[in-house]
């Protein structure tokens, strides 16, 4: 059994339509007058790192809240691994690790009861603390601080023990908004690392972030949100691409010359690159892309919506 096994887990829940994790259609989300989320659509494939990105107030935050079943929508559908989370709180918490925005830690607990209390709250049987804890830690990077106060963690850190709790019960679907926030970029690139290697062992991750480059490097589809609405959703690369007019690359030999190119999509980029490194006479010593990337994409498009 690994680490992050459970003895006595959820049984499989529903498969969802078509192989995604979510699926959000027409969601409506209102306080009052102010709406949060206006008529929202989303797909996410089941395996993905998923970026979902948007300004303060886009409703992020109010769509995890629904996802997590913390919050019922207005109207609309919802279903997470199959299972509507306003019918089915219990089933989808079982299967879903939710890393709010704040840390949510209590700084009087040492790392190791930190865990252990929430182990008992998700009910992981107790023959397993020891070895799942030991995991866990060695997982997220903080197995030296396993009898440190949470109050004497970093931010970083302590970012790392609210991640280590989402995953106590070995959830199919993390839920992570905004765990970049306030870190500094070593401690950004550590969570890259970490994100990727939830990947290969199988979880849907979908994150939320302002640090565009971060989600970039990192993500696998993402969706742009504006106004409580999804703009544009689809993998990142193809977005990237349609979206932005293309690329323009430029490439520069050792011999001090360089060239810029415009292609169309991956596919032209990545003829093009062969092309410069195998029957070209010149030896290529760096190949980058000028512009574009989400950070831009996200402005246009934010900004078409606004006017």
């Amino acid at each position: 059994m690994s680490a992050l096994e459970v003895t006595g887990a959820p049984a499989t829940p529903p498969a969802p339509a078509a192989d995604l994790a979510v699926e959000v259609r027409d969601l409506h989300k209102r306080y009052g007058k102010f709406v949060a989320l206006d008529g929202m659509d989303l797909t996410i494939p089941n395996g993905s790192i998923f970026g979902l990105i948007g300004p303060n107030g886009a409703g992020k935050t109010t769509t995890f809240a629904i996802l997590a079943s913390l919050l019922k929508p207005t109207s609309g559908s919802v279903a997470v691994l199959g299972l509507d989370p306003a019918r089915h709180a219990r089933e989808v918490r079982k299967v879903m690790g939710y890393m709010p925005d704040g840390l949510g830690v209590y700084s009087d607990l040492d790392v190791d009861e930190y865990l252990r209390f929430f182990a008992a709250s998700y009910r992981v049987p107790k023959a397993s603390w020891d070895d799942l804890l030991e995991g866990l830690l060695e997982l997220v990077g903080l197995r030296a601080k396993r009898e440190a106060r949470v109050d004497s963690l970093s931010r970083g850190m302590k970012q790392r023990l609210s991640l280590a709790r989402a995953l106590l019960h070995d959830p199919t679907l993390l839920i992570l908004d905004e765990p970049a926030s306030g870190l500094d970029p070593r401690a950004r690139a550590e969570l890259r690392t970490l994100l990727l290697q939830l990947a290969t062992m199988g979880k849907t991750i979908v994150i939320s972030s302002h640090i565009l480059s971060e989600l970039e490097d990192v993500c696998t589809d993402i969706a742009i949100m504006q106004a409580g609405k999804v703009l544009t959703s689809g993998p990142a690369s193809e977005i990237s691409g349609r979206l932005a007019g293309g690329r323009r690359l430029r490439a520069r030999f050792a011999d001090g010359s360089s060239e810029e190119h415009d292609v169309a999509d991956e596919a032209e980029q990545a003829a093009l690159l062969r092309s410069l490194a195998t029957d070209d006479q010149r030896v290529l010593v760096e190949f980058v892309r000028l512009g574009g990337g989400l950070e831009e994409l996200f402005l246009t498009l934010t900004e078409d919506a606004d006017r």
